[in-house]
């Protein structure tokens, strides 16, 4: 499964937040800087504090740079219930939060589901996404990961009441799968044809990831038209990729993918 909310700590200052046309509003923190910025997308269930947010964010402050990060509708502090998302939705909140709290060129960086996401989002706003790193990129999920794994009465459950409780190894309350994310994930997969996008790409999984197979980026990487891809295995890494050095490879790569860019004529 995607990343999770279990991976977070505590804020510095409350978030700011905006309102979309329907209503819902958005949770975010806004770091101003030079570009090009820097736009953390979060994982499946997880929210803006996590550790590798925060760690990009001191790392983007002490370069100077860019960044936001920001909670997903009916995830963190965003309003919204988790359970009525979709993946169609969270991409237009990526969107949204592009178009309307950031300007210039953006590295998106998406952990786990964010990796979709970035994808999602790039693919809408070609001209304003001019690099992306994926840290156990999750596209499809909802249909490799999760439908490919459940059995025939999970299958059963999910079309006869909507939903079905899946077990959570990060924290004792289930996930809730609902039908409405399976079938409307359907919508938005990319592995199955070629991926037009053709700026670079980063991508890092561990080898010891049980969410999300290390084979996930590979097949990517494979996917996407870009000539300028490059994938970090970690050995006996996990899906969280968070521990202090797991961190600093993660800083390092968003790094040198901006000195890269700085450098292009």
């Amino acid at each position: 499964m995607p990343d999770t909310a279990s991976e977070t700590g505590a804020a510095v200052a409350p978030p700011d937040a905006i309102r979309r046309s329907d209503g819902a509003t958005i949770a975010y923190h806004y770091t101003p800087g030079k570009s090009p910025g820097i736009v953390f997308l979060t994982g499946f269930k997880s929210d803006m504090t996590g550790d590798k947010a925060r760690a990009l964010e001191a790392f983007a402050r002490a370069r100077g740079q860019s960044f936001l990060r920001f909670d997903y509708t009916g995830h963190g502090a965003s309003s919204g219930r988790f359970e009525d998302g979709t993946i169609g939705q969270w991409a237009d909140d990526a969107v949204f939060v592009l178009d309307r709290l950031t300007a210039g060129p953006q590295v998106l960086v998406g952990s786990s589901m964010g990796g979709w996401l970035m994808l999602l989002a790039a693919l809408k706003r070609p001209g304003r996404v001019v690099g992306l790193v994926g840290t156990a990129a999750a596209p499809d999920f909802t249909e490799d990961l999760l439908m490919g794994a459940f059995d025939a009465e999970q299958k059963a459950a999910l079309m006869r009441n909507g939903f079905v409780p899946v077990p959570n190894c990060y924290d004792e309350e289930p996930y809730v799968i609902t039908r409405r994310l399976i079938e409307e994930g359907r919508r938005h997969l990319l592995l199955h044809a070629a991926i037009p996008i053709a700026i670079p790409v980063r991508l890092i999984h561990g080898t010891d990831d049980r969410d999300v197979p290390w084979q996930t980026s590979i097949r990517l990487a494979e996917k996407i038209e870009s000539q300028d891809i490059e994938i970090t295995l970690v050995k006996n890494g996990d899906h969280r990729l968070s521990a202090p050095k797991d961190l600093e490879r993660l800083c390092a790569v968003v790094g040198r993918l901006l000195d890269q860019l700085n450098a292009a004529p």
